[in-house]
């Protein structure tokens, strides 16, 4: 065969010949083949989780709010005043029931406050109400009437920095401290019997308490040994001298009614000045 003729058949013999594939390029075109889906198939949506949408605050017409005694402390003012205040940890509350006039005869907005910790401590009237309308349980509950019940629903937050401000003049309700059975020196600060001269285990009593002839029988309201205490008491015109809207606290000047834990009602004081009580001057003429 002449070179010419050797040259063709290597030639025709390359041609031929079939290029392998690489291990690692076969590899890589499974993982490409695993991971590619037909056209047909549609997309997998992602779904976004749920946004919890933070609760409105109830109208700011409302100016009261429960909350819960936690002690006295000491604060001084910028002009180096010392004032002793009671702390009280008011809210967050919220509106669990509205009272209407014409279901039943009055207008009222019922707060809740506390969390409950377990749910076997619920009544079933209360817990059946709490899942009809889908609210959170509360430990304590108490209706304040009110004129209208515009912009007022189920589920509002009630809250300490949205009601008061420093300065103002509030009056606060709560249950007194429960002394027991007590006698009328403690109770009513009567002085007593003379300890000497004669006085024999009568020191402590109260005397006469009514006369013999012309009544015969005891006057009602005659003050006597009895149960002390444990009372609702009604506090007026206690000022507000700061209050700390972050961890839901408000101080008070002054004392509050209760021992620490007790449940305490705030709200806008009734009462009025002294000055503002006086009757007005009607007579005509000239002032001497």
């Amino acid at each position: 065969m002449t070179d010419e003729q050797k040259k063709a058949v290597e030639a025709t013999s390359e041609d031929k010949k079939v290029e392998t594939p690489k291990v690692e390029e076969v590899k890589e075109e499974a993982k490409t083949e695993t991971v590619k889906k037909p056209e047909g198939e549609a997309k997998e949506e992602v779904k976004a989780e749920p946004v919890e949408e933070k609760s409105k605050e109830a109208p700011e017409t409302l100016k009261v709010i429960l909350g819960k005694k936690i002690g006295m402390t000491q604060l001084f003012d910028e002009n180096g005043n010392l004032y002793a205040t009671s702390v009280v940890e008011a809210g967050p509350c919220s509106v669990v029931r509205l009272r209407t006039k014409k279901k039943d005869g009055y207008n009222a907005v019922c707060l809740g406050f506390g969390k409950v910790e377990k749910e076997k401590n619920l009544n079933k009237p209360d817990k059946g109400y709490f899942e009809k309308n889908k609210l959170t349980p509360v430990k304590h509950m108490k209706e304040y009437r009110t004129e209208q019940l515009e912009g007022f629903e189920l589920g509002q937050d009630v809250t300490v920095g949205f009601r008061f401000k420093e300065g103002d003049i509030v009056d606060v309700q709560g249950k007194s401290k429960g002394h027991g059975f007590t006698g009328v020196m403690k109770r009513y600060n009567f002085k007593g019997l003379p300890a000497t001269h004669g006085t024999k285990h009568k020191a402590r009593s109260p005397g006469s308490i009514a006369s013999r002839r012309s009544l015969g029988r005891v006057i009602p309201g005659q003050k006597m040994p009895g149960r002390m205490g444990n009372e609702i008491i009604t506090v007026q015109r206690i000022q507000v001298t700061k209050v700390d809207a972050e961890n839901n606290l408000i101080y008070l000047n002054g004392s509050v009614p209760g021992a620490r834990g007790t449940v305490v009602s705030i709200l806008t004081t009734s009462k009025k000045r002294n000055s503002d009580n006086k009757p007005k001057d009607t007579k005509k003429g000239k002032k001497k």
